[in-house]
């Protein structure tokens, strides 16, 4: 029983200041195992040494020699046991420190690839697309893609406000009469963010041209002609960012994390 007693205060381990977690507490059983182990086994020698020392050999071992091989035993004991808890703890402290560390460079990895392929265009549904009723289709065909909206409103906007919006087609002949058009009445504005929103935003628009635009997109399901062919989208990141700054205060733009996110795009 005095020998058991040393043993665990060799053995103690204090408490952290939190507490015991339960990862803590699963070492410290496995810990208490090992200990129980190497009583086990110095009892075992012990009893050895009294059997060879003949009837006597308890008593010899309370003031005789057997004395000194008793404690030698029970400090190979401790010294086993201090051994066995120092491995345990350091690689538990091992496991934790290089796994957490490297769990953290995986989540930072995630969120800055993730970070860097999350985009935002400016899509709009023309006067024709609103006055026909497609206002639902076309946000239906973006949200079923897995994109998500964080700005819309219905702006009626003006011939000056229009020029601003297609600026960079002054010089082309057709160019007063999309003027006309894009401020003949109301207009869907909306920004759609995503991964590759702006890229595969166009290819769910389709071709300028009705008629050349593939089955499935919306202009190729939805229009006929070239002049009426419903839906602007952003051609590109630079364009993406001047019409959205056009189009929307940045007051009016929303940062949000939508439930849906994790199905499509996974844990990150």
């Amino acid at each position: 029983m005095m020998e058991e007693k040393r043993l665990d205060a060799a053995l103690e381990i204090k408490k952290p200041c939190g507490g015991r977690t339960g990862r803590h507490q699963k070492h410290m059983e496995k810990a208490n195992i090992r200990r129980n182990d190497a009583l086990r086994r110095y009892n075992v020698l012990r009893e050895r040494i009294c059997r060879r020392g003949g009837s006597g050999g308890r008593e010899r071992g309370v003031g005789g020699g057997t004395r000194e091989g008793e404690q030698q035993l029970q400090y190979r004991a401790e010294e086993e046991s201090h051994l066995q808890l120092h491995t345990v703890y350091q690689s538990r402290e091992m496991h934790i420190g290089v796994g957490f560390l490297e769990h953290l460079r995986f989540l930072q990895q995630e969120q800055e690839a993730h970070a860097a392929e999350m985009e935002r265009t400016f899509i709009a549904n023309k006067p024709d697309g609103v006055q026909r009723g497609l206002i639902s289709d076309i946000i239906a065909r973006f949200e079923r893609k897995g994109f998500k909206l964080v700005a819309v409103k219905i702006v009626a906007p003006s011939k000056d406000f229009a020029e601003k919006h297609y600026h960079d087609l002054k010089e082309r002949p057709f160019f007063n009469g999309l003027c006309d058009f894009l401020s003949s009445g109301p207009v869907l504005a909306m920004v759609w963010e995503g991964e590759g929103v702006i890229e595969y935003g166009r290819k769910l628009i389709g071709a300028t041209d009705p008629q050349k635009s593939e089955p499935g997109t919306i202009r190729g399901d939805l229009a006929v002609v070239v002049g009426r062919n419903i839906i602007h989208g952003s051609d590109g990141p630079d364009t993406a960012k001047d019409e959205i700054n056009l189009w929307f205060k940045p007051e009016e733009l929303v940062t949000y994390t939508s439930n849906a996110e994790k199905w499509i795009y996974g844990d990150n």
